[in-house]
């Protein structure tokens, strides 16, 4: 499986994005999909993460309810909707995937891995 990450860019504190990860090469229709990011000089943090129905999700307390994770199969896309973004959400974001479905945090359970988008709020 491979991944590709896109629509990051650079947005005021307050505004939105919406990132976007193609899977290419098989379907991740079975596959739990997760995002997490990492900001310079800090380990890679985990964001949201979804099952492959949609069906289990989580996110990180520091972006529950500004950021939601969402998935169309039938165009193998996993999103995530950023709004309300901080400074502190400055960031590399990639998204990866999990082919034992298991929407977990830990980023050892994904086996696939993008290759980032660079998202970064200004104040």
């Amino acid at each position: 499986v491979q991944l590709q990450a896109s629509g990051g860019g650079r947005v005021q504190a307050g505004g939105s994005l919406r990132l976007s990860c193609a899977a290419s090469g098989r379907s991740i229709s079975t596959y739990a999909m997760g995002w997490f990011r990492q900001a310079p000089g800090k380990e890679r943090q985990f964001v949201s993460t979804t099952s492959s129905t949609g069906e289990h999700t989580a996110w990180a307390v520091s972006v529950k309810g500004r950021f939601t994770i969402s998935r169309d199969n039938d165009k193998n896309t996993v999103y995530l909707q950023m709004n309300d973004l901080t400074p502190e959400d400055t960031a590399v974001y990639y998204c990866a995937a999990d082919h034992n479905d298991r929407a977990e945090t830990r980023g050892e359970a994904y086996e696939y891995w993008g290759q980032g988008t660079q998202v970064t709020v200004s104040s």
